[in-house]
């Protein structure tokens, strides 16, 4: 019996048993940590799934074939997150591998084994040279996405469109104005770190907002903590180089005649640094680098202003308050040093004036001025409340066309067809740029501090430009015409 074993132990014909598997080390636990734990297979399938949308993002933003603000979000700013978070994972599960690896195969007194590297040794040069590969690679991506997501961020399109409900009457103003072509953060942060911290945390806040549901309607104005209009206004508009004068025409209607305007042209002081004298002059001796204005407003809005004090180049100070002046409920007294946003206050984002929008479709010819009464009644139409947005889109041309039937009957109405349809049609196109029902914006919502014609309701010049504003000995601050224009 025994020589029977001995024959097929030693090669008779018998099967030789395979050889012991040798121990996994250190390392390769690590590594079989990332494959064959439910945790470090949720690590590498975040991680490889995130890096493959992101780069099939990345090149449809890039090639144009995409054109939505929230797949932009997700590919720079949700995906990029996913990322680091499967990279988090990786290393944890191999972490919490390794620990239970070593305390079941070395001992409990082993566990604080440290993670040698051995540059010598074959398999560790592989595993150092695969992982310095991965982390270039991701670094890289990393850096990619991250480069592009700052510029999205950064983006007009980010700002006007990510937050569709809130910001779109804002956008869609800035979309045509004079600013047009300079991007949101170059005015609302400017240049310098300090700034854009405070900027994307503050925009963390308004995300939170928006998300919850939790905002003004209308958006508060004017914008509280923006940054000094030195700091970026004056990065291109140059307050020392302004000078002389700048004729302004205006043009109206009334609805008795709709054919002749009527013209007026003033010459407005513009003012700035005189070349000829060297000194300060006209309206924008407000923000001259030797003067210091400041000023108390007793409301939020600015609308109503309480002292006024002046720092003149040799020193000398001057105080304009007016008696009885009180601050709002809840409003405290301070000072804010005057710059270009306290006239100029609506700079980017304009809202149209209505009866000045119908009297350009006259002027333009873009409402017919030969259709007796279409100003009146294009005046209505606008004034008219709609439930929404779309509710106008429906019934504003055809109001228009019922109070034009109203006023010369329907055989009237045919024969002008195509010239109402078009006044209707630039009816409406002034109303999608200036109103926002669910926003509660309308006619009115937001006004301009330049000049006065809106100084009944608090706005414009005459907020301390009123002959009451006075220093203890008399002195007013005055509302003599001439000091911002004149017949040109």
């Amino acid at each position: 019996m025994t020589n029977q074993t001995e024959e097929t132990t030693q090669g008779g014909g018998g099967l030789t048993p395979p050889p012991p598997i040798p121990p996994r080390g250190l390392w390769e636990n690590c590594l079989w940590a990332m494959w064959r734990t439910p945790l470090g297979l949720i690590g590498v399938a975040i991680t490889t799934v995130s890096v493959v949308l992101m780069m099939i993002g990345l090149a449809l933003d890039l090639l144009g074939l995409v054109d939505n603000p929230y797949f932009a979000a997700l590919c720079y700013m949700i995906l990029p997150g996913f990322m680091v978070l499967g990279l988090v994972i990786i290393p944890l599960a191999c972490y919490i591998h390794s620990k239970h690896w070593l305390k079941d195969s070395l001992g409990a007194e082993l566990t604080d084994r440290a993670l040698c590297i051995d540059l010598s040794n074959p398999k560790h040069r592989r595993y150092m040279i695969g992982f310095v590969a991965l982390t270039v690679l991701n670094m890289a991506i990393l850096v990619i996405i991250g480069y592009e997501g700052y510029h999205f961020t950064d983006s007009p399109y980010f700002c006007g469109k990510l937050c569709h409900q809130v910001m779109e009457p804002e956008y869609t103003a800035y979309t045509r104005s004079a600013h047009a072509k300079v991007k949101c953060v170059e005015c609302h942060i400017g240049p310098g770190v300090s700034w854009f911290v405070k900027a994307k945390i503050s925009g963390l806040r308004q995300v939170l907002a928006v998300m919850t549901d939790d905002f003004s309607r209308p958006i508060p104005s004017p914008v509280e903590h923006l940054r000094p209009a030195r700091d970026t206004c004056e990065e291109c508009h140059w307050p020392e180089k302004f000078h002389g004068k700048r004729i302004k025409t205006f043009v109206s209607f009334s609805n008795k005649n709709q054919v002749d305007p009527q013209v007026q042209e003033i010459s407005l002081h513009i003012g700035g640094r005189n070349p000829e004298t060297d000194e300060f002059e006209g309206i924008h001796w407000h923000v001259s680098d030797n003067v210091k204005v400041e000023y108390q407003p007793l409301n939020r809005q600015r609308t109503s202003i309480g002292a006024v004090k002046v720092t003149h180049p040799d020193g000398v100070v001057e105080e304009f308050t007016i008696d009885g002046a009180e601050a709002e409920e809840g409003e405290e007294l301070e000072w804010r040093t005057m710059d270009c946003i306290d006239c100029h206050n609506r700079p980017t984002h304009v809202y149209d004036r209505l009866v000045e929008q119908v009297d350009f479709g006259l002027l333009s010819h873009r409402i017919d001025p030969n259709l007796p009464g279409i100003r009146e009644d294009s005046i209505t139409v606008l004034k008219k409340e709609y439930a929404s947005r779309d509710e106008a889109r429906e019934q504003i041309i055809k109001t228009l066309i019922e109070l034009q039937a109203e006023r010369h009957g329907n055989p009237y109405v045919k024969e002008k067809g195509e010239a109402l349809v078009m006044a209707g049609q630039f009816l409406l196109e002034t109303y999608m740029n200036n109103i926002w029902p669910n926003m509660n914006i309308t006619w009115g919502t937001y006004r301009e501090h330049i000049g006065h014609q809106d100084a009944d309701d608090g706005f414009g010049c005459f907020r301390c430009h009123d002959d009451e504003h006075q220093t203890k000995f008399g002195k007013v601050i005055s509302q003599d015409c001439d000091l911002c224009h004149d017949e040109p």
